[in-house]
């Protein structure tokens, strides 16, 4: 099991649950990003594509519908401190990608950054469907929005540990881990991204005791991984169209 905290996260539960709901109707397009300052980070960071490590922003995309990717096309824009660009052998500041889902007439639109851009920390995706939308706030601490038709609303996630057995139900909230012990953004920003953690591992272990494969699996795993890299193969291609390869499309 790929251990992928977005699809797991309170904002992607609220919106998977209207989803089965069926509340949003068809669902038209997605659009993520996952955007960061990583200056200071330990020196092997410098210079990193941004599309290689992107699975917080691709991972939402396709598990919504359990959808995989078939090709992406990438842009990369602007240019990182020319210090930098040897490491990795990439100038981009940014990369957006389009991943075109397999099987379906619905795509994508993943934006990620990691140096040089003046942005507030920030992974978001956004769900567009034809009787309802879900859009991030651009802000963080601001509630998110809800479209219901043209009418917008505001709403306040709830915490899912409703869905957890009960002796894990307080993991997903802030406070419960020490941050002087933890100090890495993960456990600050509550519970662990999103209120994720003890979601992962509940996943894990009931798919061993129930002996099925977990969400997401090697396979889908994979694809998510793969876009993420294909996308910056596209982006030093000037956007030529990148496949799949078959070992994340077919199967379990």
């Amino acid at each position: 099991m790929m251990m992928e905290t977005v699809v797991y996260s309170r904002e992607f539960l609220y919106v998977k649950e209207m989803y089965d709901r069926g509340e949003m109707g068809r669902i038209q397009f997605f659009r993520s990003s996952h955007q960061q300052d990583m200056t200071g980070w330990p020196a092997y960071w410098e210079g990193f594509p941004p599309m290689y490590n992107a699975t917080h922003a691709i991972s939402p995309t396709l598990a919504l519908r359990r959808d995989r990717a078939e090709w992406v096309s990438c842009l990369g824009s602007g240019h990182i401190e020319d210090r930098m660009v040897k490491n990795y052998g990439s100038p981009f500041s940014i990369e957006t990608t389009h991943i075109q889902f397999l099987g379906t007439d619905v795509a994508a639109e993943v934006t990620r950054s990691l140096f040089g851009v003046a942005r507030q920390y920030r992974e978001s995706f956004d769900v567009y469907g034809s009787e309802k939308a879900f859009e991030w706030t651009q802000v963080e601490g601001e509630r998110h929005t809800v479209h219901t038709g043209e009418r917008p609303e505001h709403v306040t996630i709830p915490d899912f540990a409703r869905l957890l057995p009960e002796p894990v139900r307080k993991f997903t909230q802030a406070g419960v881990y020490d941050a002087s012990d933890h100090a890495h953004r993960s456990f600050i920003q509550g519970g662990g991204h999103g209120g994720s953690h003890p979601h992962l591992v509940h996943e894990f272990v009931s798919a061993i005791l129930a002996n099925r494969e977990p969400y997401p699996n090697a396979r889908e795993a994979a694809n998510i991984t793969c876009a993420g890299i294909l996308s910056h193969a596209s982006a030093l291609h000037h956007g030529d169209r990148m496949y799949l390869p078959d070992f994340t499309l077919a199967g379990e």
